[in-house]
């Protein structure tokens, strides 16, 4: 059995992605049937695509069921549009403007409340080791006033000891 292996034109493989992109999203068994392209190689067209950055669910699936990756790589891709291009960004790819600004600030506080446990275990971290210098420095103190009694008494025995000589 001798296995062949097609080659597909780029504008082929622009044509399928578009059909697995919004606002068309058709999932990768529909795109295979309609353009007789293997799934597997629509999968890995798909995996490149996603790789290079670009929205492509495949799945079917309305905006709102896309996987984070997904509406992040589209809240990227619309970062810098203006409202006119933003509009046309968001006809094209099945989205509404609310959806990609309710995304943007998910995003913003996922981003904020992991750096904020991150501000919390180092501030607990801080903490700790704040607590062990302290008991530290406590113990070194206790140690450095017990040497400085110790010397104080060596000298008055010191003293004690001549005078009760020259008597």
């Amino acid at each position: 059995m001798e296995l062949t292996m097609m080659k597909y034109t780029q504008e082929k493989k622009e044509h399928v992605l578009k059909l697995m992109s919004a606002p068309q999203n058709k999932s990768v068994a529909e795109v295979a049937e309609i353009s007789g392209v293997p799934e597997a190689t629509l999968y890995l067209w798909r995996k490149q695509a996603r790789e290079a950055g670009r929205v492509v669910p495949g799945d079917g699936q309305n905006p709102e069921q896309w996987r984070a990756a997904e509406k992040f790589a589209a809240v990227l891709e619309a970062a810098a549009l203006n409202e006119a291009e933003l509009a046309e960004y968001c006809r094209r790819k099945g989205l509404l403007v609310a959806q990609l600004e309710r995304w943007r600030t998910e995003m913003h506080a996922a981003l904020s409340s992991q750096s904020s446990q991150a501000d919390a275990a180092a501030r607990a971290k801080d903490k700790k080791r704040i607590k062990e210098l302290e008991k530290d420095l406590r113990r070194k103190e206790k140690a450095l006033a017990e040497t400085a009694a110790l010397l104080v008494l060596s000298r008055k025995y010191e003293a004690l000891g001549i005078d009760g000589e020259d008597a």
